[in-house]
């Protein structure tokens, strides 16, 4: 089933998350996933549910691959649960592409509705009334109401509801205590806040648990009607593995933006995928081949990455391949907000006001991992300048700008790709890694 809403800040998150951790409690393997390129979301959901959280980006990746991918992370599971992205027919651009309707319409899914009640009576089943029927594609199974002020008040909405035909699979009142903290890019990981984030998911599966039918919610959820398309796999995209190199990817609390299919190509292409914290960890692991250092907030963690002078030189003198995204961009630059980086790159970096933020449509250069005039779809979203911008030539460029730094050893931009759509990133670098030969 498909987690919709609105609009933001409706209560996507804490039903889509809650509903996750609930079905598991009852024990369910439940499979998460998240429309869109977000990364903090996911990481709750892999809480709730112990398996990985997913993205679903028709952009980032293709529309052809939203249902194989699907199914790949939805194996051996017992349900799916498929958290929305901004207003239920709000895409990348004027249409619902990418959109969480969308990704309904692809996978055939019952969506849920959350709608937050609060200062609406009767106009709630207007609201709901419109979403249901502005598309006859998307079916709309049910509504769980949120934020609903009094038992009186969530009475007056179901009924105005069943005069619709669409049923109340849930009733949630305010509440204090169920809250995921937030600052300049949205919500902190749960990576950042583990032992906070494991219980406010236990929160959020007791409320929902206590406030929605979780038989009504199976039971949409089992009538989707069965998809016939061959789930996604890592090896089918590298078909010519070179086994044994160590690729370390960064991870800890500093870098938590990744999407799992990275590391499942990299292994299908003959990689030993090993994680290693720059915050603690002083050496690279053991045989360490090639590096790679995705997103996530570097700029919260700067006076710590500075302080790990070991691993900041070790990486500096490092002569494999490295790639990396906004987060690793800035890790390998001479200097953060002031504080002293590994210096791989001659480039400084600072915090500012403005977000940048968006897909980009981008022609490469060479680098390790990309060839000059391939195209790639990514996505932007940082509040952090570099100087200078970008190398001459950068590694991405696009209507209206550039970006990143490229060689025959290092990729690293703001750019954040999904390597599902991009397979041969994987063997490339695998292949680098393991030399001539």
């Amino acid at each position: 089933m498909v987690i919709a809403a609105p609009a933001s800040d409706s209560g996507k998150t804490t039903v889509a998350t809650g509903l996750m951790a609930a079905l598991r409690a009852r024990g369910l393997r439940v499979s998460p996933h998240k429309v869109g390129p977000d990364y903090i979301d996911p990481g709750y959901h892999a809480l709730a549910t112990g398996r990985p959280g997913r993205n679903l980006d028709p952009w980032l990746t293709g529309e052809e691959s939203i249902v194989p991918l699907f199914l790949h992370g939805a194996r051996n599971a017992d349900v799916a649960v498929v958290e929305g992205v901004m207003g239920m027919y709000d895409g990348a651009g004027t249409d619902d592409f990418g959109s969480t309707a969308h990704i309904a319409r692809l996978l055939g899914a019952p969506v849920v509705l959350v709608v937050d009640a609060e200062r609406q009576a009767r106009s709630v089943a207007a609201l709901v009334r419109g979403f249901a029927s502005f598309d006859e594609r998307v079916r709309v199974a049910g509504v769980i109401l949120n934020k609903v002020g009094s038992p009186g008040h969530g009475e007056l909405c179901r009924t105005v509801l069943d005069e619709i035909g669409i049923p109340t699979l849930g009733v949630i009142q305010r509440v204090d205590g169920v809250v995921t903290p937030s600052r300049h890019l949205g919500l902190i990981p749960a990576a950042e806040r583990r032992a906070e984030a494991v219980a406010a998911v236990d929160r959020m599966a007791e409320l929902i648990a206590r406030s929605c039918d979780l038989g009504a919610l199976l039971a949409v959820a089992r009538s989707a009607p069965p998809l016939t398309a061959a789930p996604w796999t890592p090896e089918a995209g590298v078909p010519d593995p070179r086994p044994g190199p160590v690729v370390a990817v960064a991870g800890g609390p500093a870098f938590t933006f990744g999407y799992p299919e990275q590391a499942e190509l990299l292994s299908a292409a003959g990689a030993q995928v090993v994680t290693f914290d720059p915050l603690r960890d002083e050496r690279l692991p053991e045989g360490t081949g090639a590096v790679v250092i995705g997103g996530g907030f570097p700029e919260v963690y700067a006076a710590e990455l500075s302080a790990n002078e070991p691993l900041r030189a070790e990486l500096a003198a490092f002569r494999g391949p490295i790639v990396a995204e906004c987060a690793g961009l800035l890790y390998l630059g001479r200097e953060l907000d002031g504080h002293p980086m590994c210096g791989r790159l001659g480039i400084t970096a600072r915090m500012t006001d403005r977000l940048a933020i968006g897909y980009r449509d981008a022609v490469a250069s060479a680098s390790v991992v990309t060839r000059e005039g391939e195209r790639y779809r990514g996505h932007e979203f940082h509040r952090t300048v570099t100087e200078p911008r970008h190398a001459a030539p950068p590694l991405f460029r696009w209507p209206g700008g550039a970006d990143g730094f490229g060689g025959p050893l290092i990729a690293a931009s703001y750019l954040h790709l999904h390597w599902a759509a991009y397979p041969e990133l994987a063997s490339r670098l695998v292949a680098a890694a393991a030399g001539p030969g």
